[in-house]
């Protein structure tokens, strides 16, 4: 019968265990076996390592920490220092072997107390760092970055890699040592009041131990005092005037901060000396320290003293005043923003373009402006060439490629897979995961054309046909931008033609696997453990799965970026590049922080993950291959501190720009998103005096058409600056704040401009206008493309029978001392929405011209200001004949 009674016990603890196993093998080794797998499948094992090893000893080490902190205190606390016996029961050796023995009891049974409550402790205050790991490792592996705040002079890492550990640290430390103290406190008030025969006075060793955790409460709250300047650099009380401190918080915040410190330190000092002090004992000291301290602490809540100020001595003087502090807002969000390498060309503009259009009168010119756009292309590549129900294109690329005699841009797009597109019916388990497992190929078009024209290829179809000698081996795309979901490859099935029973079958899956990506699937502990991880038994009894196949995960480019670099931002636009061998991504990462002193801060929104910061960096490409899944990160920009510290924290993991193959290095890119928010920072900001930026007399916005904004876009042209070479560069006009005439474009590209070669030098130039000249901006050229009554006509006459008129992005270029506008139009069918360019429309100044080739027109707009020319000549040389007769 006894033996029964043990029996609830025991189904007890088994299910408990069993409870305890299920979760540890579910959340903690068979995550931790797929990731290990997964990182040796990338060759990237030692990161997996080292990572792990920096967020556990990270964590481990700040728990430990703080157990040793309270445990050394409740040790102490449970020591001799606590007990202060009379001298009466030290001189009677019955009475003091009697207390000896209550003295070991309580030390050696309150260590079964404090030790595991000092464990729950450490635990409770090391919870913040155990999300934030990693800021820790930046501050142990930053450096200097070279670059100094002007405010309180220090460098910028100190800001971007220090201070958010100090501002998590501080008040955890803070926090224990006040807990530590009342606990402590409280167990010698509990010795002295349960433990017999103690003196009234306490042992002057806990007077010691109670004097030093109020010294370091003391000094945890200077520190936190002292952490509470720099939070004066991130105040936003003077917007939208501009960011940052000013004389507010500069000549009045800051001082009471230290004349609070200074308060705060002559209350502890008094407190201490009456605390601890035998002899003239006396509070007044204390309370006048206290009264003072209450009273600057308080000040900062009296509103009245700040709105005097900002009456009667920075409202009557604004510039005056601020001057200092407007000019570190504006340097500092030069700095935190990158826009030190934007060149500023001041362009005066003729009204007559004739000279500008005999310089730029070549075809070569013409070869390249984009009038097909990928907003409309999408279309054409989705009717024309997915060719199966199970590819799709998911948007358009723009690139340049040497094509025939020299560099054409072109857009290009990904075949990718997507079975949800299957018939219902098709899409099971062996079909999704087995056989429609990738991609296959790309499509190219030139990115100009002449209008009434088929549309150019330069790859297309499942065959890879290339007019431009364009080929690649692996055309297979297993990793994209597409939500993919696993793959295993390659398998037993064999594929029939699923096009015809006379045609070739579909290359896409009819070829084996023959990469190095994925995951092994080799033994059964594999297959049932990957089975168990992605809840699918058929992984573990499929017959179709070798010994050869390799399981494919995390197939999403972001997501897989995401997976091993969780530090880094992505940006919204990885694109395409067809090498000779196979695909690749290009994706541009970015270092983010919102803890750049006195920059104003932006919110964009980088792979659907809205962010607030204040400071970007692009600092890392990254190169995901198409068909083995491999990713490689190279640093951009080595002057950015982030990047430096998490390249000095992982070794091996980022690679010098130099080391990317050169197939690769000249498809590199300025940004787009990059471009689009420096640029909206720029427009403001460019007015770089503290008496321009005050007034806002030349704030700029984008230029808009159609009521949207007319947003970076890429034109590979000549330049004229390296010797008839093309770049490739990103377009954005703007604007005056609610005006249509155009005041500057501004034009981003990665060429050295020193050495003309392929090196990677970012840089912007920003053409801007004079005042004395109107410039027209896209929403007048459209409306000049309106009223024009030719133009108009047409409009009607072909938005008929089944067709719609789209008018695409209109594309404007610097061209000597003129604005070149090209305007496509297309034709759009209501029944299949192919587009159809039909015609473009060229505009110079007020004379616009619509034909079918810019050719044509180009020169049509040549004639006519020749013309004007010609007729102004004549004018004044007829004036100046009248002129004497009329005298």
């Amino acid at each position: 019968m006894r033996n029964l009674n043990f029996i609830p016990a025991i189904i007890i603890a088994t299910i408990v265990v069993s409870i305890v196993l299920f979760v540890a093998f579910h959340f903690v080794f068979l995550d931790l076996f797929v990731d290990l797998w997964w990182f040796q499948s990338i060759r990237l094992e030692n990161y997996f390592w080292l990572r792990l090893l920096y967020k556990f000893f990270l964590s481990g080490a700040v728990t430990l920490f703080f157990f040793t902190i309270f445990f050394f205190h409740f040790w102490i606390a449970s020591r001799y220092l606590g007990l202060n016996p009379q001298d009466e029961v030290l001189s009677n050796f019955d009475q003091n072997v009697k207390f000896q023995k209550f003295s070991e009891k309580f030390l050696y049974g309150s260590a079964k107390i404090y030790t595991p409550v000092a464990l729950i402790l450490a635990i409770f205050i090391a919870i913040p760092f155990y999300d934030q790991w990693e800021t820790t490792l930046l501050y142990f592996f930053g450096n200097r970055s070279g670059v100094t705040e002007s405010v309180y002079g220090n460098d910028i890492s100190f800001y971007l890699l220090s201070l958010p550990i100090y501002k998590l640290i501080q008040p955890e430390l803070l926090s224990t040592a006040v807990l530590i103290f009342l606990m402590v406190g409280a167990l010698y008030w509990l010795e002295h009041i349960f433990v017999p025969n103690q003196n009234r006075e306490l042992h002057p060793g806990a007077k010691i131990h109670l004097g030093v955790l109020i010294g370091f409460v003391v000094l945890f709250v200077v520190w936190g005092f002292m952490l509470q300047r720099f939070s004066l650099l991130y105040t936003d009380s003077h917007e939208p005037v501009y960011y940052g401190p000013g004389t507010i918080e500069i000549r009045y915040q800051l001082p009471l901060i230290w004349l609070g410190i200074v308060s705060f330190l002559a209350m502890a000092v008094t407190a201490g000396v009456y605390i601890f002090s035998d002899m003239h004992r006396n509070k007044t000291p204390f309370f006048i320290a206290l009264a003072t301290f209450l009273v600057i602490w308080g000040l900062p809540n009296v509103e009245f003293i700040p709105d005097f100020i900002s009456k009667y001595i920075v409202n009557p003087n604004p510039v005056r005043t601020e001057r200092p502090f407007i000019q570190h807002n504006i340097d500092a969000t030069w700095n935190a923003y990158d826009l030190k390498n934007i060149k500023t060309v001041d362009l005066p503009v003729k009204l007559n373009a004739a000279e500008d259009i005999a310089t730029w009168s070549s075809q070569k010119r013409f070869e390249n402006i984009p009038v097909w756009d990928r907003e409309h292309l999408i279309s054409s590549y989705k009717q024309l060439q997915e060719i199966r129900p199970y590819y799709q294109f998911t948007n358009v690329d723009e690139d340049r490629y040497p094509i025939f005699d020299h560099t054409r841009q072109v857009n290009l797009s990904a075949r990718e897979i997507n079975t949800s597109k299957l018939p219902e019916e098709a899409q099971n388990w062996e079909n999704i995961h087995l056989r429609y497992t990738h991609g296959y190929g790309a499509v190219i078009t030139s990115a100009a054309q002449d209008a009434d024209k088929p549309l150019v290829w330069y790859l297309r179809d499942l065959n890879m046909s290339s007019s431009a000698g364009l080929d690649v081996k692996y055309p297979d795309i297993y990793y994209g931008e597409g939500q993919y979901d696993y793959a295993i490859v390659p398998n037993k099935l064999k594929v029939v033609d699923i096009s015809s029973s006379n045609l070739s079958a579909d290359p896409g899956i009819s070829k084996d696997y023959h990469g190095e990506g994925g995951i092994q699937i080799d033994s059964l502990f594999r297959k049932a453990l990957l089975a168990i991880y992605l809840k699918e038994e058929k992984i573990f009894f499929s017959t179709n799965i070798s010994n050869e196949s390799k399981i494919k995960i995390n197939r999403n480019i972001a997501s897989r970026i995401n997976k091993l670099t969780p530090f880094l931002h992505l940006d919204n636009d990885p694109y395409l590049v067809v090498g000779k061998d196979r695909l690749y991504w290009i994706q541009d990462a970015y270092t983010l922080s919102n803890k750049y002193p006195v920059s104003k801060p932006q919110e964009f929104e980088f792979a659907r993950d809205k962010h607030r910061f204040n400071y970007i960096r692009n600092s890392v490409k990254i190169v995901v291959d198409a068909y083995d899944g491999d990713l490689d990160f190279y640093i951009s920009d080595p002057s950015d501190a982030i990047i430096q510290a998490y390249d000095n924290a992982y070794p091996g993991l980022f690679k010098n720009l130099k080391e990317m193959p050169d197939e690769l290095r000249q498809h590199l890119r300025y940004p787009r998103d990059l471009y689009s928010l420096q640029m909206k920072v720029f427009a403001k900001y460019h007015q770089q005096t503290p008496e321009a930026f005050y007034e806002q007399g030349e704030t700029w916005q984008f230029a808009t058409v159609r009521d949207n904004p007319v947003m970076p876009y890429y034109q590979t042209m000549d330049f004229g600056n390296c010797n008839d070479k093309e770049e490739f560069v990103l377009i954005n006009p703007m604007t005056p704040v609610n005006r249509d005439n155009l005041s500057m474009i501004g034009l981003a590209g990665v060429m050295d401009k020193d050495k003309c070669g392929q090196d990677y030098k970012p840089g912007i130039t920003v053409y801007k206008f004079g005042k004395d000249v109107q410039v027209n901006g896209p929403a007048q050229v459209e409306a000049l493309i309106n009223q024009n009554p030719e133009i108009s006509a047409n409009f009607t006459l072909w938005g008929q029978a089944g067709s719609t008129v789209e008018m695409g992005r209109m594309i404007i270029l610097p061209m000597g001392n003129t604005v070149l506008y090209v305007q496509p139009i297309y034709l759009t069918s209501t029944k299949n929405r192919i587009p159809e360019l039909t015609r473009v429309i060229v505009s110079i100044g007020d004379r616009l011209v619509i034909d079918t080739t810019l050719w044509s027109a180009f020169n049509r707009l040549k004639q006519f200001y020749l013309k004007d020319a010609a007729d102004i000549k004549e004018t004044g040389a007829a004036k100046a004949i009248v002129k004497p007769d009329g005298q």
